[in-house]
C-alpha cells in the first residue's frame, strides 16, 4: 500500500516505522529539524526492547510531492487539524481513506468540514509515544492498539486492507462494530489521564497511589462517560470501573502528551480534551465541574511559553 503519515509525530512516526518495515511505501510528512533528521539518518523507533530504523519511501514537508495515496494516517495536534487537512488535499484520490488518530472525539466531524465525505473515516489510537529528539520516536510500554472504521462502522475493503497492513506489521488493529463507542471509550480514559497528569504535573503512578488524585481521576472519568451516554453513545455500563482498572495497568511513568507539552512549554491541545468535555457537557445538558476546573487550570498555558 501507499500510505502517508500526516504528521510524523508519536503515532504517525510509530506506524511509519512499522509499516515501512513490513514493505509498504510510506511517505512521512514532517518539517524542520525532524524532517532533516529523517532525511539524513532515517526514522528511528526507540521501543521497549530495541531500536528500529527505516528509510521512508518519501520524507517531505510538501504533500504535493507525494501524490495520491491509499491511506493517510492523520495524527496532528488538534489545533493544527484545519491547516493540515487542507495541505494534504493533493494526496487524496476518490478512494483514499483518511484515518484520524487525534486526541478527543471531534476529529472526524471537523475533517468533514474540509474533506470530501467519502474519504473520512474515524479512529482512535492507544499507544504511548512521543518525538524524543529529531528523527526519533520513543515508545513507553508495550501496548499499541489502533482501532478504526468507516464513520458508520460498516465493513469496507479499504479499512480491511489497512487493518491487515497494521496487523501484519506487528501492531494491533482489531475489528469493531461501533467506532463511535470506541473513540468515546478512549476519550473517557484520556480526558482523565490528560487533565490530571497535566494539571497535577504527575504520573499515572502518582494518580494510582495518591488517594486525592485518584478520586479526581475517577470524577473526570464519570463525568466524561455521562456526557457520552447523554449524547447517545453506547458506552459499556461498567466503563467507569474498567477505566480505573486500566489506569492501574498503565506504565507507572506514563504521562499524557498534554503533560509533556506543558513541561516543554509547547502549545496545549486542551481545547479538544478538557475543553471539549466541558463544551460537550453543556451541549448535552450535563454538569462537568471536574473537567471544567482542569480546563481552567490549563488555559493559561494553552499557547505555550
Amino acid at each position: 500500500m501507499r500510505i502517508a503519515t500526516m504528521a510524523t509525530g508519536g503515532i504517525g512516526g510509530f506506524l511509519a516505522v512499522r509499516l515501512t518495515n513490513a514493505g509498504h511505501q510510506v511517505a512521512t510528512i514532517a518539517r524542520g529539524s525532524h524532517l532533516a533528521a529523517i532525511r539524513d539518518k532515517g526514522l528511528t523507533l526507540d521501543g521497549p526492547s530495541d531500536l528500529e530504523v527505516v528509510r521512508p519511501w518519501i520524507a517531505t514537508d510538501d504533500p504535493a510531492e507525494v501524490g495520491e495515496v491509499d491511506a493517510i494516517i492523520f495524527g496532528v495536534k488538534g489545533d493544527a487539524l484545519e491547516d493540515a487537512a487542507r495541505a494534504y488535499l493533493p494526496m487524496i484520490g476518490s478512494q483514499t481513506v483518511v484515518i484520524p488518530f487525534l486526541n478527543g472525539v471531534e476529529a472526524a466531524n471537523r475533517l468533514l468540514e474540509i474533506l470530501p465525505e467519502q474519504n473520512v473515516a474515524n479512529g482512535t489510537a492507544q499507544v504511548s509515544t512521543t518525538i524524543a529528539s529529531p528523527g526519533v520516536i520513543k515508545q513507553t510500554g508495550e501496548f499499541n492498539v489502533f482501532t478504526f472504521a468507516e464513520r458508520d462502522s460498516r465493513p469496507s475493503e479499504r479499512i480491511d486492507a489497512m487493518r491487515k497492513a497494521i496487523n501484519e506489521a506487528g501492531s494491533s488493529a482489531p475489528e469493531t462494530d461501533d467506532i463511535e463507542r470506541d473513540v468515546w471509550s478512549k476519550f473517557v480514559l484520556f480526558s482523565a489521564v490528560s487533565g490530571v497528569t497535566a494539571a497535577g504535573r504527575c504520573t499515572v503512578n502518582e494518580i494510582v497511589n495518591i488517594p486525592e488524585l485518584g478520586a479526581l481521576f475517577r470524577r473526570v472519568v464519570s463525568e466524561t462517560a455521562a456526557i457520552g451516554r447523554a449524547m447517545g453513545v453506547a458506552l459499556a455500563p461498567d466503563i467507569e470501573e474498567k477505566t480505573w482498572a486500566m489506569a492501574n495497568r498503565l506504565p507507572p511513568a506514563m504521562r499524557a502528551s498534554t503533560a509533556i507539552d506543558l513541561e516543554k512549554g509547547l502549545p496545549l491541545e486542551v481545547e479538544w480534551i478538557s475543553g471539549a468535555a466541558a463544551r460537550l457537557a453543556a451541549k448535552a445538558g450535563k454538569s462537568a465541574p471536574a473537567n471544567e476546573t482542569l480546563y481552567a487550570i490549563l488555559l493559561p498555558h494553552i499557547s505555550g511559553r
